[in-house]
């Protein structure tokens, strides 16, 4: 299973971004997906989830502003992201987690920056 994601790059605070998360091969399970963000100098953390059933969880720093769907004919997930801020800067990267297991797997990134 590979997840490769875009739609990163440089916009200004206010502006809108939508990143995609394209998933090929095969899980074999039942998955829910996420985007997690890293900003330079600062732990990975977790910004939001949608799973299996389609319902979503988002981090307090994004609710509001980010929407995250997916588009499983296309085997894609998404994150419509709104009124950018400066701290969203980060490398956005996302994944696809089998329901009841350990396994998951990871992107390797989409870099967005905000600048004012």
């Amino acid at each position: 299973v590979q997840l490769v994601e875009s739609g990163g790059g440089s916009v200004q605070a206010g502006g809108s971004l939508r990143l995609s998360c394209a998933v090929s091969g095969d899980t074999h399970c039942i998955y829910g997906m996420s985007w997690h963000r890293q900003a330079p100098g600062k732990e990975r953390e977790w910004v939001s989830t949608i799973r299996s059933s389609g319902s979503t969880d988002y981090a307090d720093s994004v609710k509001g502003r980010f929407t995250i769907t997916r588009d499983d004919a296309k085997n894609t997930l998404y994150l419509q992201m709104s009124d950018l801020k400066l701290e969203d800067t980060a490398m956005y990267t996302c994944k696809l987690y089998c329901v009841g297991t350990l396994t998951q797997y990871w992107g390797q990134g989409t870099q967005v920056t905000v600048s004012s």
